[in-house]
């Protein structure tokens, strides 16, 4: 939950202190690894998109954790919900790994 809370008020520094140093992020063909590649990520989404998560459903066995959310986010002032299933990998209460998978297509379109 603090992932989704520091997401949706946009705070970078309290996102980033929820992964790992190493995490891996994929999505589509992107990915991304470490710290800076995800600040750099999250900035930018944060600044074109304005996007906010919801919970919908969550499952955790173990270290491994499976949620649907639902994303609503802007494109150049066009309002969209998408709905994304990720998978994520947690040690020490950190993501040390998430792939994530956008309904319809990974890539954010206008």
């Amino acid at each position: 939950m603090r992932h989704i809370d520091a997401f949706n008020t946009h705070d970078l520094d309290a996102l980033m202190a929820c992964f790992s140093d190493d995490a891996s992020w994929a999505t589509g063909a992107d990915r991304f690894h470490g710290h800076a590649a995800l600040r750099t990520l999250f900035a930018g989404a944060f600044e074109a998109l304005s996007p906010r998560l919801s919970l919908q459903n969550l499952l955790v066995q173990g270290d491994h954790v499976a949620c649907e959310l639902r994303e609503d986010y802007s494109v150049e002032g066009v309002d969209r919900t998408d709905h994304i299933a990720g998978f994520f990998r947690v040690e020490a209460g950190r993501i040390t790994a998430a792939k994530i998978y956008r309904e319809g297509s990974a890539d954010i379109s206008a």
